[in-house]
């Protein structure tokens, strides 16, 4: 019986997990330990941890490199561990406790966007085509070699939510369709070329933030890359809002300020402007841009 061992966190996880289960013996799922949210500050279990109790699958959290490894090895051997967004980098030494190794379901067309945040980073800097690559994990980051891959086509409207699902849902059926012929020696990782390699760093708070200076398409890529979460923040009138979504909109708006133009509000930059669609003010709930600007009592303004 092949005993699989699954690594992983958020809700883009979850579909490998759900997958693996379906198919194999998942006698294990690691994930990252609860952390508080909200105003009470409550630690709150990750979708993963949810998911895995709810197939009956049992659940370690370590803290620290060591209690990870001890997670892998205190229990009967696995043949595979599959990770999926895990969260935290795992040493050289846990990479060969399982029989055949870690496999890492990574939602990019390696070698381009290695690293943390590749879905943001694809849509950020508009690249029209991403995928998922199935790589056994080695000593680098997002280095090791190649299963399988599979490119998909970004749509013009497609936020980093919205994108991440699709990916996470290609990403359980190629790990499924695939692992049983790894696991039997039929398909063997071919090495990763370095060309064209880049770096998909973690999203800071800088990242986050919009600026007039940018023309129209980047301030959308910006927008759709970050959205729904942590989401793009822009300062209208001395105000720090969270932009869901905004598109390229003809209009003669003078840079750095808004206007109401057919009932929407409109963002004058560099070489043209854009209408924002969706967008949420501090202590407000999250509105299209046309019920935003009927609670405005001005029609008009800056930004920053």
């Amino acid at each position: 019986m092949t005993r699989v061992a699954f690594l992983g966190t958020p809700q883009a996880a979850v579909p490998t997990l759900q997958a693996l289960s379906a198919e194999f013996e998942v006698g294990l799922v690691i994930t990252q330990p609860d952390k508080p949210k909200g105003r009470s500050g409550t630690p709150q279990p990750a979708p993963v941890k949810e998911a895995a109790l709810g197939l009956g699958v049992e659940v370690a959290q370590p803290g620290s490199h060591d209690e990870l490894e001890a997670a892998l090895t205190d229990r009967e051997p696995f043949s595979v561990a599959v990770v999926v967004a895990y969260g935290r980098i795992i040493r050289p030494e846990a990479l060969e406790f399982p029989d055949a190794g870690m496999l890492n379901v990574h939602f990019s067309l390696l070698p381009r966007w290695r690293g943390a945040a590749p879905v943001s980073r694809a849509l950020i800097e508009g690249d029209t085509m991403t995928g998922v690559t199935i790589i056994k994990l080695d000593e680098g980051l997002d280095t090791g070699p190649v299963l399988t891959a599979q490119a998909v086509d970004i749509t013009t409207d497609e936020d980093a939510g919205q994108l991440t699902d699709r990916l996470a849902r290609l990403g359980a059926r190629l790990i499924v369709d695939n692992l049983g012929n790894y696991l039997a020696g039929k398909l063997v990782p071919v090495p990763q070329t370095g060309e064209g390699a880049s770096y998909a760093s973690k999203l800071t708070k800088a990242d986050r933030l919009l600026s007039t200076d940018d023309e129209p398409a980047a301030f959308v890529n910006r927008v759709r890359g970050l959205s729904p979460d942590p989401a793009a923040t822009l300062a209208i009138d001395g105000e720090p809002h969270k932009i869901y979504s905004a598109e390229a909109f003809e209009a003669d708006v003078d840079q750095g300020k808004w206007e109401a133009r057919d009932g929407w509000p409109v963002i004058g930059l560099v070489g043209g402007a854009v209408r924002l669609v969706s967008l949420q003010a501090p202590g407000r709930k999250r509105v299209a841009g046309d019920d935003w600007l009927r609670g405005r009592p001005v029609r008009g303004g800056s930004i920053g």
